[in-house]
């Protein structure tokens, strides 16, 4: 251990100079903010703005719909008998007019050649029938035969021309069933699943179809409105308050069960005469092209329709609309002297992320998108570009380390 020097002595600090280490100790720790800066609860508060724009803007409407193919027909045979074979692979894409089931044609091609024979015989039988009233008709002129024996022969040879229109007819009727053993497509479109398979016996005009051809591309979008959104399209449009749309106003987009959108754009066809009794709906057909197949038949969509234009209109950010109590849409607007003001709004339909403003708001309003936590009506707040948000407050400076 270090000897004690003897020659130092320890005297008593005075108590007024430990009171003071004391009071700065005590002030170091909590940390007063240096003389000449504001108290932090003077701090004029920064807010983010927009400036409100007008523009014409596209009133569009999102409906619920199903999509349905553009044409459907059920396959059914016509002629009853065995199916010999099926032509075509299920799912595929099949030509109007390609052979699709092919039925036992024995039968057919039996009474397609008995309907010749009749034909040739009636045939025959009109030759005799001619030439015979040919003779009676130069006979009767020199009395050889009465004239009773005439008009018999004449008789029987219009009965035989009739004879054989008979037995053309059936001959024709005997093709026509025979061709019918060959079930063909009658549109062109994507086959669906076959019913039966070779080996079957099918019956004319049966119930159940063989299978359904659908001609998917293009492919029909119906979708349903209110007829009550109808009558408050057509009163804007009356009023002046819309303006209807243009050549482009008929163009719809589409969004899929998955949220994504839809790559190609469609085109408005017709509305309904009538509204459902039901369910007071209108029903829109949209026709969208369909070229690689990804729209299904019976698939539920979203059909967003172009049906107006309103020209000089406000639409502003969603964020920056609250409710007050009484559950009125309001939003904070710094005023030319950078003061909170509050407006109580008239607000439309959504448009995606925005409100359609119709009263409350006008070109030129800085509206308060950042910081609407912060402000009451009538503070004085520090403009920012709602872009760049509040300035991060600075970071104390360091306290000098320890030695």
């Amino acid at each position: 251990m270090a000897e004690r020097d003897p020659t130092m002595t320890h005297l008593p600090l005075p108590k007024s100079l430990l009171a003071m280490a004391s009071a700065a100790v005590l002030l170091a720790a909590c940390g007063k903010p240096p003389a000449g800066g504001p108290p932090p609860s003077l701090a004029v508060p920064q807010v983010g703005v927009v400036t409100v724009q007008a523009r014409a803007l596209p009133i569009t409407r999102e409906l619920p719909g199903r999509t349905a193919a553009k044409m459907v027909s059920e396959v059914r045979p016509q002629v009853t008998g065995i199916v010999q074979r099926r032509s075509f692979t299920e799912g595929s894409l099949v030509k109007a007019g390609e052979v699709l089931y092919q039925i036992d044609p024995a039968t057919y091609q039996a009474a397609v050649a008995s309907a010749q024979a009749a034909l040739e015989r009636s045939e025959a039988t009109l030759a005799t029938a001619q030439l015979k009233a040919g003779r009676y008709q130069e006979l009767v002129k020199i009395k050889a035969v009465s004239q009773q024996d005439a008009d018999d022969a004449f008789a029987a040879r219009r009965q035989a021309q009739a004879d054989v229109n008979s037995a053309r007819a059936a001959l024709t009727t005997a093709k026509i069933s025979l061709d019918y053993t060959r079930v063909t497509a009658p549109i062109a479109g994507r086959v669906g699943r076959s019913t039966v398979s070779p080996g079957a016996l099918v019956t004319a005009n049966q119930a159940t179809a063989l299978a359904t051809v659908q001609q998917l591309d293009p492919i029909y979008v119906d979708v349903t409105q209110s007829s009550a959104a109808l009558l408050q399209l057509k009163r804007a449009l009356e009023a002046g308050q819309l303006k209807q749309a243009g050549a482009n106003g008929a163009k719809v987009e589409l969004l899929l069960e998955d949220g994504s959108r839809y790559a190609q754009t469609g085109t408005l066809r017709f509305s309904e005469v009538s509204v459902d009794e039901g369910t007071g709906a209108v029903t829109l057909r949209a026709e969208f092209p369909n070229p690689k197949g990804e729209l299904l038949p019976g698939m539920y969509v979203r059909a967003v329709i172009q049906q107006a234009v309103a020209e000089d209109a406000i639409a502003v950010p969603q964020r920056a609309i609250v409710r007050d109590n009484k559950g009125q849409p309001t939003a904070y607007v710094v005023t030319a002297d950078n003061k909170i003001e509050l407006r109580v709004l008239q607000t439309g339909q959504t448009m995606g992320d925005q409100w359609l403003v119709s009263a409350g708001l006008k070109a030129g309003d800085r509206l308060v998108i950042d910081g609407l936590q912060k402000v009451r009506p009538g503070q004085t707040v520090e403009v920012l570009p709602a872009s760049a948000g509040p300035t991060p407050p600075k970071a104390a400076p360091s306290a000098p380390a320890e030695h």
